[in-house]
C-alpha cells in the first residue's frame, strides 16, 4: 500500500511496536478510555499528531463498523510507519489481552476473592479518570468557541438520551451537519498534516474485499462444510455489523456463539467478566470464545480464527476510506463539517464519562475520593498513565478490604 514517499514516516513499526505494547497492559476501561490512553501517549506525550488530526481520525472511527479505539490505533501505526506500524500497532496491543483471556478459558483463575475485586473496582476507577482528562483536553482543543462548545453539548444529550451506538451515530452525523453551517470561519491548509500511506487502488480493493468476504464467507462455509471457516465467519459478520465497539458487540457475539451451542451462556458470562478484569480491546473476548468453542479448532487455534475473524472486517473498512478521507477533508466544506464532528465527538467522550464509567465506578465517597487523587495526578502531576494504573488498582484494593 504506497499513497505517500518514504520520508513521510516518521516513525519505525519496533517504535510502534514498543509503544502500542505499552498500552496494550495498561489501557484499562474500555473503549472510550482507550482513547484516553492514546491522545495522553500519541498526543501528548509524543506529539505524533495533534488533537485536530486526532479528533478528525476518532470521528472517522466512530463513523465506521467496527472496534473503534482499535482502528484508532491501527489507524495511527499507519500513520507513523505504514502498513508494518499498522499491524505492529494491532499486535503489541492485543495480544496481552488476548493471551490473559486465552489462559482463562484454559483454566487460569482470575481476580477472585477480595483482593481480585478490590483490583477490578480500582481499574474502573481509573478509567474515569483517564477518560475525564481526555475530555479535558480535547474540549479545549476542538470546541475554542460558543459554536462547537454548543454542538458538543448537543451531542452529549444525544449520547446519554439515546441507548447504544444509535446516540453516538446521530451525536456524529448532528455534529457534522452542525459544522457546515456553523463552523465555516478559518479554513485550515492540510498540507503536511495526517497522511496515510494508502493509495486509491489498495483502498478499492480492500472495499471489495471487505463486502466479498461478508457476502461470500457464508457460502463457502455452507459449501464445504468446515467447522474453521463457521467460525471464523461468525466472528467476522459480528465485527462487519457493529458500530461503536465495545460492549456493543456483545448480542452479536452471543447470537453467533451460544445460540448453536459452540459455548455455554455460563461460559459467556464467565470470560465476559473476565474480558472486564484485562487491559486492552473488549474484542478481545472473541479470543476466549476461540478457545473455549466446543465447535472448530478451538484452543490457541480457535483464538486466532476468532481474533482475525472479529478485527479484520473494521480494518479493511478504515482502510478502504483513507484514501478517499485523504482528498475530501481538504476542501473547506469538508474541514468545517469535520470540526463540527470532532467537537461532537467531545460531547461523546463526555456523556461516555457520566454513563458508563462513573455512574458504575463511581458508587460512594471512597471510590469518589480515589477517582480525584487520579485525575488530579494524570492532570496536576503529569503522571504516566501506567503509574495511575497501579495507584487506583492499589486504592481499589484498600476500599475493597475497609468495606
Amino acid at each position: 500500500m504506497t499513497g505517500e514517499p518514504a520520508t513521510a514516516r516518521r516513525g519505525s513499526a519496533r517504535e510502534v511496536f514498543g509503544v502500542f505494547l505499552k498500552l496494550g497492559v495498561t489501557s484499562f476501561g474500555g473503549p472510550i478510555a482507550h482513547l484516553g490512553y492514546f491522545r495522553d501517549e500519541l498526543v501528548r506525550r509524543r506529539k505524533w499528531v495533534d488533537d485536530r488530526e486526532y479528533g478528525d481520525l476518532v470521528a472517522l472511527c466512530q463513523f465506521l463498523p467496527g472496534p473503534a479505539s482499535s482502528q484508532v490505533g491501527f489507524g495511527m501505526g499507519l500513520h507513523r510507519a505504514g502498513p508494518l506500524g499498522a499491524l505492529a500497532a494491532f499486535l503489541a496491543f492485543t495480544l496481552p489481552s488476548a493471551a490473559l483471556l486465552v489462559a482463562f478459558a484454559l483454566g487460569a483463575a482470575l481476580f477472585q476473592g477480595t483482593i481480585g475485586t478490590g483490583i477490578l473496582t480500582g481499574l474502573k476507577i481509573v478509567a474515569v479518570a483517564i477518560v475525564a482528562q481526555a475530555v479535558w483536553g480535547m474540549a479545549k482543543a476542538l470546541t475554542p468557541d460558543r459554536e462547537r462548545a454548543a454542538i458538543a453539548v448537543v451531542a452529549a444529550l444525544s449520547a446519554t438520551l439515546l441507548a447504544g451506538s444509535l446516540g453516538q451515530i446521530a451525536a456524529i452525523l448532528f455534529g457534522a451537519l452542525a459544522g457546515l453551517l456553523v463552523c465555516r470561519r478559518g479554513t485550515t491548509d492540510l498540507t503536511g498534516q495526517m497522511r496515510f500511506p494508502v493509495s486509491r487502488t489498495a483502498g478499492i480493493t480492500c472495499l471489495a474485499l471487505f463486502v466479498l468476504l461478508l457476502l461470500g464467507l457464508p457460502v463457502l462455509a455452507l459449501a464445504t462444510g468446515s467447522a474453521g471457516i463457521t467460525v471464523f465467519e461468525a466472528f467476522y459478520r459480528a465485527g462487519a455489523l457493529v458500530f461503536g465497539g465495545g460492549h456493543v458487540v456483545l448480542p452479536l457475539l452471543q447470537a453467533g456463539v451460544v445460540d448453536p451451542g459452540w459455548v455455554t451462556s455460563q461460559q459467556f458470562l464467565a470470560g465476559y467478566g473476565a474480558a472486564q478484569a484485562v487491559p486492552g480491546p473488549l474484542f478481545t473476548f472473541a479470543a476466549y470464545l476461540g478457545t473455549a468453542s466446543g465447535y472448530g479448532p478451538g484452543g490457541a487455534a480457535g483464538a486466532a480464527v476468532a481474533l482475525a475473524g472479529i478485527f479484520l472486517p473494521g480494518f479493511l473498512l478504515l482502510t478502504g476510506v483513507l484514501p478517499f478521507w485523504n482528498s475530501w477533508r481538504s476542501r473547506p466544506g469538508a474541514q468545517a463539517l469535520m470540526r463540527g464532528a470532532n467537537a461532537a465527538v467531545v460531547g461523546i467522550l463526555a456523556a461516555a464519562l457520566y454513563n458508563p464509567l462513573f455512574t458504575t465506578a463511581i458508587t460512594g465517597p471512597g471510590p469518589f475520593c480515589l477517582g480525584l487523587v487520579c485525575f488530579v495526578l494524570l492532570i496536576a502531576w503529569k503522571a504516566p498513565p501506567w503509574a495511575v494504573v497501579l495507584v487506583g488498582a492499589a486504592g481499589g484494593v484498600l476500599l475493597a478490604l475497609a468495606g
